[in-house]
């Protein structure tokens, strides 16, 4: 079943018009008949699933069934915050980690980062990004659209994030066989906590970006035996989280 994600919460007589680019998708492109259903998000959150019940012309109207009661999110906050990398790894790690149940991305710009995000272009690029997790959002069934955000400074982007708990992804602590530091901070978890996980660009992060990083607070953490690339490191962590809170809990 489709789902989509609506800016409205006004639902009067127990039904509401589609907005235009949502009705094009539905009727258009998924060729939905009256009688068709399909899952519905608005902008307070309350999830529906709804019955198509007129089409005219380009636009389209749909009666609500019932409502969602079930979430489909992380029990824990997860929010990312990624060394800027090179080429469509920015789309392929904000497409797949709302699959997973991220919260919220912020790219930054690392030392050894060789992309850079230049002002003048920054917000298309954000732009694109948000379009990219919304239809990601709507593939999963999930019931938010992750915020995607762009810090110059790796701390500012460590501020943005605020959370509870911290951790960054470095190789050394793989190389040196550290294992312990994420089972810690899981264990330490609770829901509705959020976790910041740090990852690094195609470089990694350096020395002083550590340090300033461990000064703050943030725990240098191995993901496993394996050195991974920048865009499969938040997917191994993502995924061990929703196996820890989601399987095992």
């Amino acid at each position: 079943m489709q789902r989509y994600f609506l800016k409205q919460t006004k639902i009067i007589d127990g039904g509401f018009e589609l907005s235009s680019e949502v009705a094009h998708h539905f009727v258009t492109v998924m060729r939905a008949q009256v009688g068709d259903l399909a899952e519905f998000v608005l902008d307070d959150g309350v999830e529906v699933v709804a019955q198509l019940i007129k089409v005219d012309g380009k636009r389209a109207w749909v009666q609500v069934d019932h409502e969602i009661t079930t979430s489909s999110e992380l029990p824990v906050n997860v929010t990312l915050a990624c060394g800027v990398p090179k080429g469509e790894k920015a789309q392929l790690i904000v497409q797949k980690a709302t699959e997973l149940g991220v919260d919220k991305i912020i790219f930054f710009e690392a030392e050894r980062s060789i992309s850079r995000w230049h002002s003048d272009r920054r917000q298309k690029k954000i732009e694109k990004l948000v379009k990219v997790a919304r239809g990601a959002a709507e593939q999963s069934h999930r019931t938010v659209i992750p915020q995607i955000v762009y810090q110059t400074d790796l701390l500012q982007a460590v501020n943005e994030a605020a959370a509870e708990h911290q951790i960054v992804a470095w190789e050394e602590s793989a190389k040196q066989g550290e294992q312990s530091n994420l089972s810690r901070v899981f264990h330490q978890m609770q829901n509705g906590d959020t976790l910041l996980a740090v990852i690094g660009p195609e470089g990694g992060l350096t020395e002083d970006e550590i340090k300033r990083l461990t000064d703050r607070d943030v725990i240098p953490a191995g993901l496993g035996p394996r050195i991974l690339r920048t865009e499969t490191a938040p997917l191994y962590l993502l995924a061990a989280i929703s196996y820890y809170f989601e399987l095992e809990k």
